[in-house]
């Protein structure tokens, strides 16, 4: 059964190994494979040679994976387009598949639709979250004149687009083309054994035939001597040891990983882990939660050091969680979440009468009292001039921070609050964690504003950032830190991220928040949405790439002083399978201490 499953599994690798023996006329791995377990079979180790063809096709295995993983990362992005799309002619409005819309064809996007393609808004104000695009943390408001591209969702508005690109142009199809380019650029890095592979089997083959001829041709010797001190060369050369050592590290250190919750996929991308020198990161998502929060504010009569302690600070924001309750903006939430958190979201029932306008703002009736939640300038609307509150509300938009303004009309006291995708707390410890491992640079890398851009950056404490980018200058940025630093790793959330992830060395995607294509595309996902699986993950890459280079050179140790005892006569065919049998042991279990070593991982 055991010689059964050897020929069985093995016979797909030897003959991979002769075709590519003929097409280039040098060995590779699979070549180096057959000698194994050929070698293994004609000294009846049959059990070693089953294990050895198993342990080398689960690490092809993995690769194959690795390979469908990436195809499904084009088929993910795919869904973000909506199929159809209500086209407006002079006739009425038809439904149309997105392919047939052309430049200059006007489409109603209603609210909540995604927009079918790259246009130019003609009619209608609404906010839309561009965040499956450019990576912003709150929706864009968009009103006529502006850009909107195909993938990102409209919100509470109607709008009418211009389509100013056909669908196989659009900023959603030229991610997709960017993340096929992308992975097709970066060229799998070869195994150490394959590379080795190429000089080491020749030279053992060829070491052996100088063996059996050349000391009878010159005297020293009998022909079967030298035969016999040649068979047992060519035993103790059998790389059983060389090709499990790799393979059993790997392995032992995927599943290390996901135990602390980090998806790696294969033993190329723990390569290239304990290689980096330089890491990317998104914002959104990456180094911020990733949604909206009141962090901040105070009413035009602030007392007491914070707005906790403040009577009207509280009850302003009551009155605004009311109205806002009855709205889905990312905004709204904000608002009715920090009222929660202060309990005070169910000090007033619900509002009555509520009306949103799109862009501005929405009003309504809390306890008979008139109540506006929106921009300062939506609030500020029909006041002659601006006074004290107006100028502390315009220094925090200076800031690059977003401001909601909530008025109650009937007692004319006002209160403004400062929105923001708040820092993980996380952030700024694992910059540093990452800097004392070595790695050489950090940078973020965002489609968010300047302003907000530079908050964050200064207050996670990253060597750089670069700011307003789309997803192809995502992708250049990291082109020109890979040729800058050699291997980098991306990490971030959006499908906007993906072209960058895929571009980069090592792609790394949060896994509890991130886009499926993010996940997709990623070589590494931190499944439990923490931020401190980035360094255990390098720290991970690292030790595994440790323990292969300790076996690698544990067994072409062990190798070359019994090679050397071969040819002096004093090695027998016991002593070689001792020796085999005895190094492939020893570096499994070196390998496999990689599953007992938990801090490996965390």
């Amino acid at each position: 059964m055991l010689i059964a499953a050897t020929v069985i599994g093995g016979f797909p690798v030897a003959r991979a190994g002769w075709g590519t023996l003929r097409a280039t006329r040098r060995p590779d791995m699979n070549a180096l494979m057959t000698v194994a377990v050929i070698g293994a079979l004609a000294l009846g180790e049959y059990a070693e040679s089953s294990v050895v063809v198993f342990l080398f096709s689960l690490g092809e295995l993995l690769e194959a994976l690795t390979m469908d993983r990436a195809r499904g990362a084009v088929r993910a992005l795919m869904a973000l387009r909506p199929p159809e799309a209500t086209r407006r002619t002079p006739q009425g409005e038809e439904r149309v598949p997105v392919e047939a819309l052309a430049v200059g064809d006007l489409v109603l996007i209603r609210p909540g639709e995604r927009i079918p393609a790259d246009g130019r808004v003609r009619e209608g104000h609404s906010a839309v979250d561009q965040s499956p695009i450019t990576g912003e943390s709150l929706p864009v408001e968009k009103g006529v004149g502006d850009e909107v591209y195909a993938g990102t969702v409209n919100g509470p508005g109607a709008l009418t687009v211009e389509v100013t690109r056909p669908a196989s142009d659009s900023t959603l199809a030229r991610i997709i083309h960017l993340v096929e380019e992308a992975q097709e650029r970066r060229a799998p890095s070869q195994r150490l054994v394959d590379r080795f592979a190429a000089v080491y089997t020749p030279a053992v083959v060829a070491g052996a035939a100088l063996v059996a001829t050349v000391p009878p041709l010159l005297g020293l010797g009998g022909l079967a001597d030298w035969l016999y001190r040649a068979l047992v060369l060519l035993v103790i050369a059998c790389p059983c040891a060389l090709v499990i050592s790799t393979p059993v590290a790997v392995v032992s250190g995927l599943a290390a990983a996901a135990r602390a919750g980090i998806l790696i996929k294969g033993g190329l991308h723990l390569e290239e882990l304990a290689r980096l020198r330089a890491v990317a990161l998104d914002k959104t998502g990456t180094l911020t939660v990733g949604e909206p929060r009141l962090v901040g504010g105070q009413c035009a009569n602030h007392v007491g050091e914070s707005p906790q302690e403040c009577p009207e600070c509280l009850d302003l924001l009551a009155k605004a969680a009311a109205v806002e309750a009855r709205s889905g903006h990312p905004l709204a939430r904000a608002v009715v979440r920090a009222a929660q958190e202060l309990g005070v979201a169910d000090r007033y029932g619900p509002a009555q009468r509520v009306e949103s306008q799109p862009g501005r703002g929405v009003q309504g009736e809390v306890a008979g009292h008139a109540v506006r939640v929106g921009s300062h300038a939506y609030v500020h609307e029909g006041r002659a001039e601006e006074d004290d509150f107006c100028r502390r509300v315009d220094a925090v938009s200076a800031r690059g921070r977003t401001a909601v303004v909530v008025e109650d009309v009937c007692c004319a006291s006002r209160a403004y609050g400062v929105v923001a995708d708040t820092l993980r707390p996380e952030a700024p410890a694992v910059i540093r964690a990452l800097k004392g491992m070595g790695i050489l640079r950090t940078v973020m890398l965002t489609g968010d504003n300047p302003a907000v851009a530079e908050r964050v950056a200064r207050a996670a404490g990253v060597d750089e950032f670069q700011a307003g980018l789309l997803p192809h200058q995502k992708v250049e940025a990291v082109g020109a830190l890979l040729e800058r630093y050699g291997t980098v790793a991306m990490v971030g959330d959006g499908v906007n991220d993906a072209p960058a992830l895929a571009r980069a060395s090592v792609g790394i995607a949060m896994g509890a928040v991130g886009s499926d294509v993010a996940l997709e595309t990623a070589d590494v996902a931190l499944m439990g949405d923490d931020l401190w699986g980035l360094p255990r993950a390098v720290r991970l890459g690292r030790r595994v790439a440790a323990v292969i280079r300790q076996n690698v050179a544990f067994s072409l140790a062990t190798k070359a002083a019994f090679l050397a005892l071969a040819v002096a006569g004093v090695a027998t065919l016991w002593m070689a399978v001792f020796a085999d049998v005895g190094v492939s042991l020893l570096v499994i279990l070196n390998g496999m201490r990689l599953m007992q070593e938990k801090s490996s991982a965390g």
